[in-house]
């Protein structure tokens, strides 16, 4: 008989693999790929900007706060995940908005659209844009008033009329890269917008599929249609959601073959409500309505498991 003792076997559920990319890390990412936008909205839109950010950003995390401190569950407030909702949800209003909207935005994003799911991690629409499309539904007005910019080459004060309006004066692809035109925070410099997202590349926080995929989808669409393709994915929000809000990690598909499926679809519905619709732009709806079929996106775009083989199709004649 043997006696000699053996290591026992641990049986432990995944993952295994360790690694120090946390959500804090990522949201630091997500936070430095913003700046540009921050500066260039500030810059742009002036203290009323500068007020709204801050007001969405303290909102977003004080609502979680309170909600881990009244729930008694751990305290994710300090994880930088509010944080970014909270200047992406500034980014989503503009700057003649009324700080008690933008605080409402704030609970319907954290409380009603995160919290009550169980989470981060858990929740099925980026937060941001459920906020958005509350405050358009709730307060059409306010949301469709858009001030000119300080550095605007036109002297109206207030503008209801954003570059994608069919009412909107020409706007020139230096005033789209720039910001120089009337529109939400985050939707106005192309240019801010594309250097975060290259931060993000970068340091792989995100990967090229969904972006590549959007914009690629909105460009062939808009020339099959004969419309100006680098117009319109300058203008709106089209760079703003493909980089920072079409990429969130948990409303978006798991696999590469599922991102792209999952941007061909927002891609699709943007042209669709751009181009036909009638609403002026399609982003915000286009990525909630794909993240509600994410589930089914993922069963339908798994991966082959290491080793595995793929399934092989039936021949003729054989049973199914």
């Amino acid at each position: 008989m043997n006696t000699k003792e053996h290591t026992p076997l641990l049986l432990l559920t995944a993952p295994q693999i360790t690694s120090p990319v946390t959500t804090q890390v990522i949201m630091r990412n997500v936070l430095i790929a913003l700046a540009p936008s921050v500066v260039a909205a500030i810059l742009l839109f002036g203290v009323p900007a500068a007020a709204l950010l801050l007001a969405a950003v303290v909102s977003c995390v004080g609502f979680e706060y309170l909600w881990c401190r009244i729930r008694k569950t751990p305290n994710t407030a300090w994880d930088l995940s509010a944080a970014v909702t909270g200047v992406l949800l500034a980014f989503n209003v503009p700057s003649t908005l009324p700080l008690y909207m933008v605080v409402i935005g704030s609970f319907v994003a954290i409380i009603i659209n995160k919290e009550l799911f169980g989470g981060i991690g858990r929740n099925i629409a980026n937060p941001a844009i459920s906020a958005r499309i509350f405050l358009a539904v709730a307060f059409p007005v306010a949301m469709t008033t858009y001030a000119a910019p300080a550095m605007a080459p036109f002297a109206d004060v207030v503008s209801s009329a954003t570059p994608l309006a069919s009412s909107a004066a020409p706007t020139s692809l230096v005033n789209l890269m720039l910001g120089t035109h009337a529109g939400v925070l985050g939707e106005t410099s192309a240019l801010a917008i594309l250097a975060g997202g290259i931060y993000l590349l970068a340091t792989r926080t995100i990967t090229w599929h969904i972006p590549a995929a959007y914009v690629g989808t909105v460009c062939a669409m808009s020339l099959l249609t004969g419309r100006d393709p680098i117009a319109q994915v300058l203008s709106g929000g089209l760079l703003l959601g493909a980089f920072f809000m079409a990429t969130d990690y948990t409303t978006t598909p798991t696999t590469n073959r599922g991102k792209l499926v999952f941007a061909l679809g927002c891609g699709l519905i943007t042209c669709l409500i751009r181009f036909w619709g009638n609403l002026n732009e399609g982003v915000a709806y286009s990525i909630l309505f794909m993240n509600l079929l994410v589930p089914h996106i993922d069963a339908l775009t798994p991966n082959t498991p290491v080793g595995g083989e793929r399934r092989r199709q039936p021949a003729d004649g054989e049973g199914r």
